[in-house]
């Protein structure tokens, strides 16, 4: 272990709480190392060190909560390989690692449309939601992509709407939530795509449609489209 590394270990292990990791499990946060140290904690350290690639892959290393999320925000998204992506998106456990790695790293990288892509074609429960959490986050920060490429995330959308586990489910209302709420145009066809997901015979793609429909429908986002 690198001094520097110590040195964030020690500031962590100053900032622990306890009583936050009770409140974590409630919300499915059940890593299995943890300091119960807060976010707005983990980015300010984030922000004092700046990008630092190597100490990333370090912290990554100890398997534990904090010290990922902050690898996660301090890694090189221009340094990201293919390599490290699989490692680490193997190495979710728990739905709160994959949602920061997802927003502060992975979409930033070169390979986040491909990966969005490989991702909810396989069968592990939060690699899959990786992928639908991707399509997510780059529906709702790629302001320059053409609608065709969003669009294409809707039968996919509806392939996987089938699957029961919950943070999959939910992940796959998120992407469409968010490709949804970008443009009339896109408003309308994820809006056409949750009849559809009414008609399967499926209570997770029912669950999906009325949770996507509820949410795309309101008036305040109506307005937005407008």
């Amino acid at each position: 272990m690198s001094l520097f590394l110590e040195q964030i270990i020690a500031k962590f292990e100053k900032h622990a709480n306890p009583e936050n990791l009770v409140g974590m499990a409630k919300f499915g946060i059940t890593p299995d190392h943890a300091y119960g140290v807060s976010l707005p904690v983990i980015r300010d350290l984030a922000k004092e060190i700046g990008k630092n690639h190597l100490l990333a892959q370090e912290l990554w290393n100890t398997n534990i909560r904090e010290p990922r999320i902050l690898a996660c925000m301090i890694a090189d998204p221009n340094k990201v390989t293919e390599e490290l992506l699989e490692k680490w998106v193997r190495d979710f456990d728990y739905w709160e690692i994959c949602d920061q790695c997802i927003m502060n790293l992975f979409v930033k990288t070169k390979f986040a449309y491909t990966k969005s892509l490989e991702w909810v074609r396989r069968d592990d429960e939060y690699i899959r939601r990786s992928g639908f959490v991707l399509m997510a986050i780059l529906s709702y920060r790629d302001k320059k992509t053409d609608d065709s490429k969003f669009l294409s995330f809707l039968p996919i959308c509806k392939k996987y709407s089938t699957d029961q586990r919950n943070i999959v489910k939910k992940a796959i209302s998120w992407s469409l939530r968010r490709i949804g709420a970008r443009n009339l145009f896109l408003n309308k066809e994820v809006l056409k795509l949750t009849d559809e997901l009414m008609m399967i015979e499926s209570s997770s793609a029912k669950w999906i449609a009325k949770d996507v429909a509820k949410d795309i429908s309101r008036q305040l986002v109506q307005k937005k489209l407008l």
